[in-house]
């Protein structure tokens, strides 16, 4: 007889679904979730998916997202859905989907480029979805593609 240890529903809150295997950590920090804080969260790792092989799972009780960290976890994790929860029902379903530029959300790799030194300009990012999230910088054309969870800012 196979045993499932479950995590129990949520009466209100956020469940991010189809984390990319990995990523639950990061989509914490993104929330600004950080030990002692004082959030009501559920955080499942490497589950199985029949559509992913591996996913990652969190649920944030008592909190909505903001348009700004549903665009960073669409970096780290293209394939995530947003699930809104009140009195225990899901009353919005959504895929996150990647904006066309991102400002001010990460640091550029380039240590030379103008946004990164002392000059009163922010990021900007052009995302295209070819293989996987991709991002040039618009002001040095640096492409980042990879750990982009490193340079979240």
């Amino acid at each position: 007889m196979e045993r499932e240890l479950r995590v129990r529903p949520i009466k209100d809150g956020t469940v991010i679904d189809h984390v990319k295997a990995g990523q639950a950590l990061n989509v914490l920090r993104i929330l600004g979730i950080k030990p002692g804080s004082k959030e009501i969260v559920s955080i499942v790792m490497n589950v199985p998916s029949k559509k992913m092989g591996k996913k990652d799972i969190v649920k944030v009780e008592n909190r909505e997202l903001r348009e700004e960290e549903v665009a960073q976890i669409s970096l780290i994790s293209p394939e995530a859905t947003i699930n809104i929860i009140r009195n225990y029902e899901v009353v919005e379903k959504y895929k996150v989907t990647p904006p066309e530029y991102v400002i001010g959300m990460l640091k550029c790799p380039n240590v030379n480029c103008i946004s990164n030194t002392s000059e009163p300009v922010e990021s900007k990012f052009m995302v295209t979805r070819e293989n996987g999230i991709k991002l040039r910088c618009y002001y040095c054309e640096r492409v980042l593609s990879e750990n982009i969870a490193d340079h979240l800012l």
